[in-house]
């Protein structure tokens, strides 16, 4: 489970994010809803351990972030499609982070496999919607119960938004906890069990 309290953020006299409390259960979509600019990416980084909180606390599994023994086995987290070494090819990609995490790498085809992704290509000759495929099949890599994804719908036409939606609902529904951040609203409405807005 996924838990804030109180969450603050801010960068001198700017506020980025204020009070944000949610608790996102295990079998459900809790989607972080917003306008470019509220704090969206902000907290998901406090939750992650990338950003320190101003105040408030953030728990995965009941501890920080930075206290779970191996991440990559319990949180598949997806910030930034595009933080990905332009001339690696997706395999090689994944191939790196299965071994930093311990997966075996027979793991490796069969998220790409899931995400419907040739692992082929260079991510630099790659789309933006082909490098959020790559991101979720990294963050798929170690199967683990929760997902943290920051606007995974950018780059996604119809056909693939309503792929990711399936893959999202099936992973709920299987007993795992999701956690999306997004600005487009009435996309996440279709799937979310709850929506946490931030002003």
């Amino acid at each position: 489970m996924i838990e804030t309290d109180h969450l603050h953020k801010r960068y001198g006299e700017r506020v980025a994010v204020v009070d944000v409390t949610m608790r996102c259960e295990p079998g459900t979509v809790t989607g972080l809803i917003g306008p470019n600019g509220t704090g969206k990416s902000t907290t998901l980084r406090m939750i992650c351990g990338l950003t320190r909180p101003t105040a408030g606390h953030a728990r995965v599994n009941g501890v920080p972030y930075a206290r779970l023994t191996n991440p990559g086995r319990a949180v598949g987290v997806l910030l930034d499609a595009a933080a990905v070494h332009p001339g690696r090819t997706g395999h090689e990609t994944l191939a790196v982070a299965a071994a930093v995490i311990g997966v075996n790498r027979a793991r490796v085809d069969e998220v790409l496999a899931l995400v419907e992704l040739d692992g082929r290509p260079r991510v630099g000759a790659c789309s933006l919607g082909m490098r959020q495929r790559l991101g979720l099949a990294q963050a798929l890599l170690g199967e683990p119960s929760l997902l943290i994804l920051d606007e995974p719908t950018v780059g996604l036409d119809q056909t693939g938004l309503r792929w990711l939606f399936d893959l999202v609902r099936k992973h709920a529904d299987a007993g795992g906890t999701v956690l999306l951040a997004t600005h487009q609203i009435d996309d996440v409405r279709r799937i979310a069990d709850r929506l946490v807005e931030l002003p």
